[in-house]
């Protein structure tokens, strides 16, 4: 697997190259609504990503963002689980803040994670049982209680249902905890809990895109992660997501509970 990992992250470079190389106009449009997003470049990056990966790895299956519905069967025991953008609206907007994440299942369970931010030449990357590490340095969880965390939120823009709750426990997390931030990138937030930059994370929906990596990265890193009724993740099709490390994530599912 480390073989195969380093060939990943070598592709996963050369597609962030890329995404550093874009100038002008990016060819937004609406996908959804009008919050989702998805430019030229969404396109231009999972095909390639599609075609290198399944070079490296010609059984497995893909799973993309910008090519498949939120329901689409997982359909292959092996499957690369992508996101060629993670964060559009940040790319729209001119935010640097943005991650290409690349994730394999195996029979439903992560094997390896891959997330870079080429912005930061930042690569996070993971094997399942080897550990975390940020371009080669191991990473661990901050082991932070709720008391002594910074709380990122994820606010499902495009599932506006949800705002409420959301809404509600963020304000009950932002009472009990340091402070709460908003960055808009999952698999980013992921990683950055895994090397202790934050310490617990929420939002009530996501795609299996989002956190596939950047799941496997925290684990490895020691955290936890679940949906928020504290139930495994699924990446066959939308779930909620809580993450942490394991004392603040126990606290947060304990308020989710309250909240609904």
């Amino acid at each position: 697997m480390s073989a195969l990992s380093e060939a990943v992250e070598a592709v996963v470079r050369r597609a962030g190259r890329q995404l550093l190389e874009v100038h002008g106009d990016k060819g937004v449009r609406e996908k959804s609504a009008h919050q989702d997003l998805v430019t030229r470049y969404d396109g231009q990056i999972q095909r390639f990503l599609e075609t290198e990966l399944l070079a490296l790895l010609p059984e497995a299956g893909f799973l993309g963002e910008e090519d498949l519905g939120d329901d689409a069967p997982v359909g292959r025991e092996t499957v690369f689980i992508v996101d060629p953008i993670d964060g559009t609206t940040n790319f729209v907007k001119g935010l640097p803040h943005c991650g290409i994440s690349v994730g394999l299942a195996r029979g439903g369970v992560m094997e390896l994670g891959v997330v870079y931010d080429p912005y930061l030449d930042e690569l996070f990357s993971a094997v399942r049982g080897g550990g975390a590490f940020c371009n080669g340095r191991p990473l661990h969880v901050s082991g932070a209680s709720l008391a002594d965390s910074v709380v990122v939120l994820g606010t499902s823009p495009y599932y506006r249902q949800y705002a409420d709750r959301t809404f509600a426990l963020g304000r009950a997390l932002f009472l009990r905890a340091m402070d709460v931030r908003r960055i808009g990138a999952a698999s980013l937030d992921l990683c950055y809990l895994a090397a202790g930059r934050m310490d617990c994370y929420f939002e009530y929906l996501l795609s299996p895109w989002d956190y596939a990596a950047g799941s496997l990265i925290l684990q490895e890193a020691g955290g936890a992660v679940t949906a928020l009724d504290g139930s495994p993740l699924r990446f066959d099709r939308p779930c909620s997501l809580a993450a942490g490390t394991p004392e603040a994530h126990r606290e947060l599912l304990a308020l989710a509970a309250e909240i609904g």
